[in-house]
């Protein structure tokens, strides 16, 4: 997996359009609901997912990478994180 780092200390970090809490689900649930955001989502639309489960941390990037969207961030610790896509 290719690690991607992004400098968030930037105000110019745009604003979700649409927010995914998967805090507490375990897989499949929060990949499941990403994909939902993802189809829901205007190109250029930004997402930001939520999540507690150390799983889905690793595969929701993964996925992100595989369904041509553009992953932003991913910060946190492995047990609360935060994912922004873009469409």
């Amino acid at each position: 997996m290719t690690k991607v780092q992004v400098d968030t200390r930037s105000s110019a970090c745009p604003v979700a359009a649409i927010v995914v809490d998967c805090r507490g689900q375990t897989c499949p649930v929060p990949l499941v609901e990403v994909r939902k955001a993802l189809r829901k989502a205007a190109p250029g639309d930004i997402i930001e997912v939520l999540g507690t489960h150390p799983a889905s941390k690793k595969e929701i990037p993964m996925a992100v990478q595989a369904l041509k969207a553009e992953l932003l961030s991913v910060e946190g610790s492995d047990t609360d994180w935060t994912i922004r896509i873009r469409r």
